[in-house]
């Protein structure tokens, strides 16, 4: 394959397998050149998907999660491969029965997966974090790739039996949507991919990333990480940043949470752990300020070329189903939000504490983690020297309760039912029952009063003492909020609930 016989001595540091040739600034892995490594992955995903399609559908068997299907492609062509002008290399597909069961479940053609993986160049992340893997998104963003290690690959294989099982009796989830998984053979390595949905999408651009884990223990962004265009910052950067949290309302605030608690219960199960929530924060009225003076933000899903711009819209005929942040908790949730009439973008919408409007994309990731010896003995070197409770790698069942402790008590928060969270909407008052419209200005009020307390979403704010003439307590809220007739407006009344 092009630059796979590239020495060390031409390369530049090394982050795990991932390097860069210092002749033609080229990224590497395992020596491989990355425009050779996404040439072979796109020969390889093209033959075996279309191959596929020749078998009949059936019922996927157990036998069907261990098959491993190879073919050789010769940089000259056979009866069965096109000639290429890459250097020879065999292509692996893991359990190809079982992930096309997979894609259809997710609402995914064969015709679309090839399209999307196949039709156009694939685009490299270059801000792809420090695990020393390579990333790359399809150019319709709807598909990332990326490498994984051996012991990653092993573990995803033995994990599928069980990953078959939730996913037909759970599709809503913020777990990774595993859609096929493949190895590249070239030049004595092999290089195992796995092809997932793309979290935060390139389209929209992401104002704040973070990825959390629950734990503080070295869990800041490095200051290398922070002079990045859109730096992934970590648990304690979050709490300096976002102290009070990223306020939700009621029905996807605990739509969000059980469907994290599902997921940990299931990670949990499996004996993983070590696993992070990838959040990206599009700030709506920051977007809209951005666009009157001119600038944008060409700021995307994880920092890589080809970026587009705020004002261009997602194509219409999404394939994947079930993939977006708002699809991944919506079977509890309505969407019956005060960001109705916008265009989410699969988003779940919330606001700061400056009553900013906001679009938030998270999904659960690096979940190929099993606490495995070496993830034990990595933890009790790590407690010996720090609060055993604040290190990342813990037991399983630790783990899972902090993640989710952390994600609904620090990170996300509930808006009380009394609080009035939507401005320009109607809201009912939860003392008098009585119903007044609510402006911008009322809503930043209400996060100043002493009552308000953010930081324990299980406390509402203190409600004033009931009053004999119900018409007091709609004198409470600004009156700037209503007509000249002294009418509240018509607009639907919003009711919320703990």
């Amino acid at each position: 394959m092009p630059g796979s016989s590239g020495t060390t001595q031409s390369m530049k540091k090394t982050i795990g397998h991932r390097g860069v040739e210092t002749t033609t600034g080229e990224t590497t892995y395992k020596k491989t050149t990355s425009s050779a490594l996404k040439g072979a992955i796109q020969l390889g995903i093209a033959h075996t998907v279309g191959s596929l399609s020749q078998k009949a559908e059936r019922d996927v068997l157990m036998q069907d999660f261990v098959v491993v299907e190879s073919i050789f492609f010769p940089s000259e062509g056979s009866n069965l491969t096109p000639a290429h002008h890459y250097s020879d290399f065999r292509f692996k597909t893991y359990a190809p029965i079982a992930f096309r069961y997979f894609r259809e479940l997710f609402g995914i053609r064969p015709d679309d997966y090839l399209y999307s993986l196949c039709n156009e160049p694939l685009i490299e992340l270059s801000n792809p974090g420090a695990s020393g893997s390579l990333f790359y998104v399809s150019s319709d963003d709807e598909f990332i790739i990326k490498t994984v290690q051996h012991k990653e690959a092993e573990f995803l294989q033995k994990l599928l039996p069980g990953y078959f099982m939730n996913i037909n009796q759970n599709k809503r989830t913020l777990l990774p949507k595993f859609y096929g998984l493949y190895c590249v053979q070239a030049g004595g390595k092999n290089i195992r991919i796995v092809v997932m949905n793309n979290l935060l999408p390139r389209i929209i651009p992401m104002h704040l990333k973070y990825d959390l884990k629950g734990s503080t223990y070295k869990r800041r962004a490095s200051p290398k990480e922070r002079e990045k265009a859109v730096p992934t910052y970590k648990d304690l950067d979050f709490i300096q940043d976002l102290p009070d949290g990223l306020l939700l309302e009621a029905d996807n605030y605990n739509a969000l949470c059980k469907t994290i608690q599902r997921d940990c219960l299931l990670l949990q199960s499996f004996k993983i752990m070590d696993y992070s929530l990838l959040m990206g924060i599009h700030n709506m009225d920051q977007a809209s300020r951005e666009r009157e003076r001119g600038l944008g933000n060409s700021g995307d899903s994880a920092g890589s070329e080809g970026a587009v711009t705020p004002d261009q819209r997602r194509p219409q005929a999404q394939k994947s189903l079930y993939c977006t942040a708002m699809e991944s908790i919506q079977g509890e949730a309505r969407g019956k939000g005060a960001l109705d009439s916008e265009d989410h973008m699969g988003g779940i919408p919330g606001r700061n504490t400056k009553g900013e409007r906001l679009l938030i994309y998270i999904g659960i990731i690096d979940i190929l983690q099993s606490y495995r010896f070496i993830k034990k003995l990595e933890h009790s070197w790590k407690a010996l020297v720090h609060d055993g409770d604040t290190v990342s790698v813990h037991r399983p069942g630790f783990y899972a309760d902090r993640f989710q402790q952390f994600m609904c008590s620090t990170v996300f928060k509930k808006i009380p039912c009394n609080s009035p969270t939507t401005p320009g909407r109607s809201v009912v008052c939860c003392v008098c029952t009585r119903t007044a419209h609510v402006h911008t200005e009322d809503f930043l009020l209400w996060l100043t009063l002493p009552g308000v307390q953010l930081g324990r979403p299980d406390l509402v704010p203190r409600t004033p003492p009931l009053v004999d003439n119900p018409a007091d307590c709609e004198a409470n809220l600004s009156t700037s909020s209503l007509g000249s007739t002294g009418v509240a407006s018509a607009s639907p009344p919003l009711r919320y609930h703990l």
